[in-house]
């Protein structure tokens, strides 16, 4: 049986670029081989590539965290994002975000907040716009326990009116947990929030769970909405 051919281990043009592009990713590169295929100008002019060089698990430490320095956002939250990514190279990428976060566009942070790591989920969360929430809300892994989690007092009305559109909107934990937080937030000075946030979540319950939920709660006009009797004899 022939023997298998080496695998050419040159750099383009010696090498086709689809392949190139595969020996990026193969996990045994050789020794100084990610190094020069870093200083390729063509590299140098699609920062978005270097990107599988920087979380490459063979990448030296030194080269990683040059590269690193270089990718945009969307490749760092590729790297972020990427299971296979050495480590260190998901945890640079990852503090990068947070950093960048602040500067960035309302457009850049709705693509950004569906792909998110989720150590930038406690930035997204309070952000002012209801079109960045919404694109988190479809985040794929976003879990409830982490949703209701997140949906703390202050509630802001982006935050109410993003929920109310989402895919959560039906399922009562999270209904119990907005109205939650909706009583300890109405009370609050310049939340912007009114009653009528409320009416969304009270929908979901049924009378038991309304009972249950106006017992807890603490605004007597919101208490009155909840239960399901007081509420039809107002």
């Amino acid at each position: 049986m022939p023997r298998p051919s080496p695998i050419p281990w040159a750099l383009p043009p010696e090498v086709p670029w689809p392949r190139f592009l595969r020996l990026l990713r193969h996990p045994e590169p050789p020794r100084g081989w990610l190094e020069a295929a870093a200083e390729l100008p063509e590299l140098q002019k699609r920062p978005l590539l270097l990107r599988w060089i920087a979380q490459h698990p063979k990448a030296p430490a030194h080269l990683r965290a040059r590269l690193m320095g270089r990718l945009p956002w969307r490749g760092l939250a590729a790297v972020a994002a990427d299971a296979a990514a050495h480590p260190q190279a998901r945890q640079q990428a990852t503090e990068k975000l947070q950093q960048l976060w602040a500067g960035m566009t309302t457009g850049e942070r709705r693509s950004l907040a569906l792909h998110a790591p989720r150590a930038l989920w406690h930035l997204i969360w309070p952000c002012p716009s209801t079109d960045v929430l919404a694109s988190f809300l479809q985040h794929p892994r976003l879990s409830l326990g982490a949703l209701t989690a997140l949906i703390q007092p202050p509630l802001r009305p982006p935050q109410a009116e993003a929920l109310a559109a989402s895919r959560w909107r039906e399922l009562v934990p999270v209904a119990e947990q907005v109205l939650q937080a909706l009583d300890r937030s109405i009370p609050l000075p310049d939340t912007g929030l009114v009653l009528g946030h409320a009416a969304p979540w009270i929908r979901a319950l049924d009378d038991e769970t309304r009972i249950l939920v106006a017992s807890r709660t603490l605004t007597p006009a919101l208490r009155r909405m909840v239960h399901p009797r007081r509420g039809e004899s107002d």
